[in-house]
């Protein structure tokens, strides 16, 4: 079925929808910060590029939760079978504002890190590797 809005109004209609961002693989994250008792973080700052998930402002570290699926996880995303093109371009996208919100974050003084939606599942070496890079 053809699209009844040209691409120009249809652009500007799917750009005023808001997402609530990845929020049960946040949550989990969340979770696993408080259960282990890491503390000092905020979550999306406004302020910074990207908004990261979660902001150790002290430490001036950020970590970003990308789910597999929409950031293109190396270790298990699966293109879907239908739409290729489409999903390429959009995969390709926000891997690339992925690296671009990185390189700001680092060009102010952070260090960045990125957790896995698929890696949430072994919590123990999570939480080690989030205490020593926010210990760094």
């Amino acid at each position: 079925m053809a699209d009844i809005y040209d691409r120009a109004k249809r652009s500007q209609i799917m750009s005023a929808i808001k997402g609530r961002g990845n929020l049960s693989t946040e949550e989990r994250l969340r979770k696993l910060l408080v259960k282990n008792g890491i503390s000092g973080w905020r979550r999306h700052l406004h302020s910074l590029p990207g908004k990261p998930d979660f902001t150790f402002p002290k430490q001036r570290v950020c970590i970003f939760v990308h789910g597999c699926f929409w950031h293109g996880c190396p270790h298990c995303y699966k293109p879907p079978k239908t739409n290729k093109r489409f999903w390429r371009e959009k995969i390709a996208y926000n891997k690339k504002k992925d690296r671009r919100d990185a390189r700001q974050l680092r060009e102010r003084g952070y260090s960045v890190l990125t957790v896995w939606e698929c890696k949430l599942r072994n919590e123990d070496a999570i939480a080690r590797r989030i205490k020593r890079f926010v210990s760094l």
